[in-house]
């Protein structure tokens, strides 16, 4: 799991953070660049991506696109909460859901829900039918509510050592909000 507690700690150093803040504002900066704005040789630089990737700090490299750009404007998080919490339902769950095309993203919480889903759909007719089809048919989901999405924010997660105050100034480059965000719509499915 991704975000296992009990996961041994993986420890980065300031030029480590200084690489991944750059990294994370733009994924398709040069590597003479990331190096020169950390302070670094570029062999020095190239050779410390390649180890924290080894790592897995590093998980990969994503193109953002717009789902409205591929005939998917309307965007929502589902919250499910399973029938049971049995083994045998969660591998059902994770086996079939993730793999679905309306699909953005999974993920597996504590709280009231277990799992909240990032789709992505052409209308809301699409979202009933995901809904109906998908979820309230899977024989592991006990219930489901949908919240739209009206806006997304990127947060700074390699920007900002944690633990240090939100107001501590990062590395050069952090991203910045690239979307108006509201609150989201929620509807009880």
């Amino acid at each position: 799991m991704p975000n296992d507690v009990r996961a041994p700690r993986t420890v980065l150093d300031d030029t480590d953070r200084a690489i991944l803040a750059v990294l994370s504002a733009d994924a398709r900066t040069p590597n003479n660049a990331i190096a020169e704005a950390v302070g670094i040789a570029p062999s020095t630089c190239l050779a410390r991506i390649r180890t924290l990737r080894e790592r897995g700090v590093i998980r990969g490299f994503h193109a953002d696109i717009d789902p409205a750009a591929l005939g998917r404007g309307l965007q929502a998080m589902i919250a499910v909460r399973l029938r049971a919490h049995t083994r045998e339902r969660v591998k059902e769950f994770i086996r079939d859901v993730p793999g679905l095309p309306d699909v953005v993203g999974v993920w597996h919480v504590a709280g009231a829900d277990d799992y909240l889903l990032h789709i992505a759909v052409a209308d809301s007719d699409a979202l009933r039918d995901f809904v109906l089809e998908h979820l309230t048919t899977h024989p592991a989901v006990g219930h489901t509510e949908t919240s739209l999405i009206f806006g997304h924010l990127r947060g700074a997660v390699g920007a900002v050592a944690p633990n240090s105050p939100a107001t501590s100034s990062g590395p050069a480059g952090s991203a910045s909000p690239s979307a108006p965000a509201g609150p989201g719509a929620a509807v009880t499915d």
